[in-house]
């Protein structure tokens, strides 16, 4: 584990909302931060030129699908991750422990570790904490995730501790395999404790006696009620250290980063920039909109007023909507740009305002504005 000051620079807190600065191998990463997802090696629709236009600061991938396709062996040929898919700046890559959730029917767990079967070709492969840093120590990682399991929801106590002992035990086997192999990329611990607030102090307390170069907080949106979520975060915050990056896995909608930022966390990923776009659905400052709105067919504005994404710059709403109905793939990539853009700028907003000293006020407007559903239809701005 590296000195904290090697890793996150804490540059400014307003309120509990943080602004820093964390190190990787392959550059820095300002946070707060939106960390782009590309599952199997690409941000879906969208090239690393247009990730860099955007000036995303690092990328999401996922050892448990990179290691069924197109496999470590492949990619360690083609001189790692990073030159495999084009993108020299910062990669996280989760472990595959989602998968234990996300992927409960094709998989059997042991106290070793689980065993898979491919959801591709169904061919069995093992993977434990050992396995799971040797494989992104091949991919090449600039952040790494510990294995853990991720407990479905509901989960009652006594399953849940179980669970905890178990994600503890391979925490620790995580840290010794990073430490045989030798420090070249940062390793994060991952907190689990479910609705549980004082497994959730316990979690982080047990991960923080093991030494790692950042926090994460598991185990949330996984079909559990919001506040659930938000009070999983609240249990969480006090027993983060200041001087370490918080992570937030796999959430969430814009005002549920803005939230969080707000409660002291620094890193988030999410699927649903680019996944709502394939539904037609474009984000926008005040919630998102369907660019199949009858309002939209002859509409010469962009998705958003102001937005400086390719999208915007270039296009009428009337134009995105004739491409989504036509079914062009232009049309679904056109709104993943903007949502991207849309995801990138609302933390660098963020950001900003933190190091302002206008974190409440900038934060206020922002979610007295954004709505999910419903009001944006009377809402949105013309």
């Amino acid at each position: 584990m590296r000195k904290s000051g090697e890793v996150f620079r804490l540059e400014k807190t307003d309120g509990k909302a943080r602004a820093g600065v964390l190190q990787t191998a392959h550059g820095e990463v300002p946070t707060p931060v939106f960390m782009p997802v590309g599952t199997q090696a690409s941000v879906k629709g969208v090239s690393p030129d247009e990730l860099i236009e955007m000036k995303a600061p690092i990328v999401l991938g996922n050892t448990y699908h990179l290691v069924v396709r197109p496999g470590l062996e492949v990619i360690q040929q083609m001189g790692g991750l990073h030159k495999f898919m084009g993108w020299r700046g910062p990669i996280l890559t989760d472990s595959g422990g989602f998968q234990v959730f996300s992927l409960a029917k094709i998989r059997e767990m042991t106290e070793a570790g689980v065993m898979f079967s491919s959801h591709v070709d169904g061919k069995k492969f093992f993977l434990g904490p050992q396995e799971a840093i040797q494989a992104q120590n091949t991919l090449g990682s600039d952040v790494m995730m510990a294995f853990d399991e991720c407990p479905p929801w509901p989960c009652d106590r006594e399953r849940m501790a179980a669970s905890l002992t178990r994600t503890h035990r391979w925490a620790r086997i995580c840290r010794e395999e990073q430490d045989r192999i030798g420090h070249r990329n940062l390793l994060f611990g991952i907190g689990q404790g479910g609705d549980y607030g004082d497994l959730r102090a316990k979690s982080l307390e047990e991960l923080q006696k093991i030494g790692f170069d950042g926090y994460a907080v598991g185990g949330v949106s996984v079909g559990e009620p919001e506040d659930l979520m938000m009070k999983a975060i609240d249990a969480s915050e006090p027993h983060l250290p200041a001087d370490r990056p918080r992570y937030v896995m796999g959430l969430g909608h814009p005002d549920q980063i803005v939230r969080m930022i707000g409660k002291g966390m620094d890193m988030f990923d999410c699927v649903l920039p680019t996944r709502v776009a394939r539904n037609g659905t474009a984000c926008t400052d005040t919630g998102p909109v369907s660019a199949r709105k009858p309002t939209w067919t002859r509409d010469e504005n962009p998705i958003v007023r102001g937005c400086a994404c390719y999208a915007c710059s270039r296009f009428s709403r009337a134009y995105v909507q004739h491409l989504i109905k036509a079914e062009e793939l232009l049309g679904l990539r056109l709104i993943s740009l903007h949502n991207l853009h849309f995801y990138l700028e609302t933390v660098r907003q963020a950001r900003a305002a933190i190091l302002g000293g206008r974190w409440v006020e900038w934060s206020t407007e922002f979610l007295g504005r954004y709505h999910r559903g419903g009001k944006e239809q009377e809402k949105e701005k013309a």
